[in-house]
């Protein structure tokens, strides 16, 4: 194992046509993509991570939520895998870990970065969404804690073009990710 893929957040509320703050077709247009990566990185043997967005329905304290609608609440079906990505992670589960983030980041309040160093990972793939948001901040405390990164392209959407192509441009240029 020398390397783990970092799927973010590629969950209902966040890809389906009705989710709560979703990316709509750009969301769902990654979706074989995603499962393919997920499939190959199991097959060689490396780590695949999910990395699930987590809210208490108006928690006053979370900032979030003066910024965005209510989703990815405990307990409802948004929070839930969406798609062939959720499929490949019901036949995977067992050699595939999955995380609840609270923040952006999917380093940030969890032990990402811990299992990683455990299993001597110091290269991570993301994929997921969204691009100018958590995938954004996930490669940003990647770059911080030393990580290589790798950002594929086909597996990352927004439900804003602008920041995608941003985020894309400043993952190469500013972290020294790979764009693949």
């Amino acid at each position: 194992m020398k390397k783990a893929l970092i799927v973010i957040d590629y969950t209902y509320d966040f890809v389906a046509p009705d989710g709560k703050l979703t990316c709509g077709e750009l969301g769902q247009a990654i979706d074989s993509f995603i499962a393919g990566k997920i499939e190959e990185y199991i097959q060689a043997g490396e780590l695949v991570v999910f990395t699930n967005d987590l809210h208490i329905e108006n928690d006053p304290y979370h900032p979030e939520t003066k910024l965005f609608p209510p989703h990815n609440i405990a307990g409802t079906p948004g929070r839930e895998l969406y798609g062939k990505v959720k499929g490949m992670q019901e036949i995977y589960h067992l050699a595939s870990i999955t995380l609840d983030k609270t923040r952006y980041s999917s380093f940030a309040g969890t032990n990402l970065h811990q299992l990683l160093q455990e299993r001597h990972i110091h290269e991570v793939s993301l994929v997921g969404v969204c691009t100018d948001i958590c995938v954004l901040h996930t490669a940003v405390d990647a770059y911080n804690l030393g990580y290589t990164i790798n950002v594929y392209e086909q597996g990352v959407a927004s439900f804003n073009t602008a920041g995608h192509i941003w985020a894309l441009n400043h993952f190469k240029g500013t972290l020294g990710a790979n764009i693949l």
